[in-house]
């Protein structure tokens, strides 16, 4: 490897990217007063933080859903991007690609299951599911695992959960518990 290598999981500005999805995560969750309502859908997101644009080898593009790039083409944009991501959160479905540099790709995707690319069948036993995940969390630690991806974040739809996924590793939050000390009753 070259001395020239970056590594992306340790370096400040990319720590600040995932830093960003996930407290604008947290703020849509906390947002959202009705997780509690029988047969209501919250809001739900799916952030993947890659370093190699050439995801396509792993990732499908998911239809018309797409990020709104005219208004918030990275996630450094402040208010467009709080805006975006609540927008984006209720009325979109797929995975959000964002570069190291923080920008954000147009098109969503759909990002496919371990093992379909060759080479990938190690990358499984990297990976452990638990019982609270559902198939967006799912999806997200088994992407964490794939070398190009830095982390992943996600926002459950059913019950307001924040998690963030790296080298298949969770970090989960429940919705009661984010915010924490700052988090206003």
């Amino acid at each position: 490897m070259s001395g020239l290598a970056i590594e992306y999981g340790t370096h400040d500005r990319v720590r600040e990217i995932v830093d960003r999805l996930t407290y604008c995560a947290e703020h849509v969750s906390l947002a959202f007063d009705d997780w509690d309502e029988p047969h209501v859908k919250g809001p739900g997101l799916y952030f993947a933080v890659v370093a190699d644009r050439d995801y396509g080898d792993y990732a499908d593009p998911m239809g018309e859903n797409r990020w709104p790039r005219e208004s918030c083409p990275t996630v450094f944009a402040e208010g467009a991007f709080v805006e975006a991501v609540g927008s984006v959160s209720r009325q979109q479905d797929g995975g959000i690609v964002v570069a190291v540099d923080g920008e954000i790709e147009e098109q969503m995707v759909r990002f496919r299951d371990l093992g379909t690319r060759s080479g990938e069948t190690d990358l499984v036993d990297d990976v452990s599911y638990e019982p609270w995940m559902g198939s967006r969390h799912m999806s997200a630690i088994e992407t964490s695992v794939r070398p190009e991806v830095v982390a992943t974040v996600t926002l459950s739809e059913e019950s307001g959960r924040v998690s963030v996924f790296r080298d298949g590793d969770a970090e989960s939050m429940q919705r009661a518990d984010l915010g924490g000390q700052w988090r206003g009753e």
